[in-house]
């Protein structure tokens, strides 16, 4: 479980500042876990640096470094449906029915290429239109910090809504440098979380030493049904190899947040319970088949 459940307050940051900050959000335990496995996907910062050379497709854009859930271990997948986190979209999106609709891991790597962005709204490629100011019901977009961030380390650089409410959404990014004097720097050691909504402006910014890295998670939730709003197609990747061992793994409840069919769905009857399980060979399918009174 979770070292730091966001409070009252820190919800309250969310809709108002547009943004929250929490500390020691991930329990060292699953920090120390999620960081070893790092390393299955990405060099280490030690081989990096030790030959640039030979990572030569980080060079090629900014977004080189993504890898998309889900991943070969299950310390990384389980990141996404941590306890603390879902507990903290129920209450900023608004429901108790959610859509996790994005999970990212992102590597960088100081030197590899320019990583200084302008401020820019999320909600571009979250969103067929813009997010509505009079509704408390919003996307929640997350930085999970799986390495320390400092000044060095490349920070994303935000500017809190009580700075830039009369900057209007359309167009979604702004003039490069031109809100520099109003942003803060996001930094804070490994297992800290950033919590964002689509309609702050934010930027990523350069390393300013050489041999640093970062990396983080980006797990996004919304409220279940927006027919507008999305960034995944969780279909698109359940042929991934790591894709049965991670729902294998997951309960119901986490497997709903990805669209699965929960107990008691009328999806269930016998002919799926049967085909889902042989699709699913270690899932216990009797929290379906019970819920439904399906006798076989």
């Amino acid at each position: 479980m979770g070292t730091m459940k966001l409070s009252d307050e820190q919800i309250e940051n969310v809709h108002h500042h547009g943004y929250a900050v929490v500390e020691n959000f991930i329990d060292e335990q699953t920090l120390v876990c999620a960081q070893k496995a790092l390393w299955e996907l990405f060099p280490t910062p030690a081989d990096y640096f030790d030959n640039p050379g030979t990572h030569q497709s980080y060079t090629t854009s900014q977004f080189a470094g993504l890898r998309l859930f889900p991943y070969p271990n299950w310390d990384l997948n389980r990141l996404a449906v941590y306890p603390d986190l879902v507990d903290a979209a129920r209450r900023i999106c608004g429901t108790d029915d959610l859509d996790l609709y994005k999970v990212e891991l992102w590597a960088k790597y100081a030197g590899a290429i320019d990583y200084d962005q302008s401020h820019h709204f999320d909600y571009g490629n979250h969103s067929l239109v813009v997010p509505k100011n009079s509704s408390r019901q919003c996307q929640m977009t997350t930085f999970i910090l799986l390495s320390d961030v400092t000044e060095e380390d490349g920070p994303t650089k935000l500017v809190p809504k009580s700075k830039s409410r009369d900057i209007p959404l359309v167009p979604r990014q702004q003039p490069k440098g031109a809100l520099q004097d109003l942003e803060i720097s996001i930094t804070g050691k490994a297992g800290t979380l950033l919590v964002y909504r689509t309609d702050v402006l934010h930027r990523a910014s350069n390393f300013l030493a050489p041999g640093r890295s970062r990396f983080i998670m980006l797990v996004d939730f919304q409220p279940r049904g927006w027919s507008w709003t999305g960034k995944m197609a969780w279909p698109d990747h359940a042929l991934s190899p790591y894709w049965v061992a991670a729902m294998e793994k997951m309960t119901a409840d986490e497997r709903s947040l990805f669209g699965f069919p929960r107990p008691g769905d009328k999806y269930w009857d016998e002919q799926t319970l049967r085909d889902v399980g042989l699709r699913y060979p270690l899932m216990d399918m009797s929290v379906y088949d019970s819920l439904t009174g399906v006798d076989h």
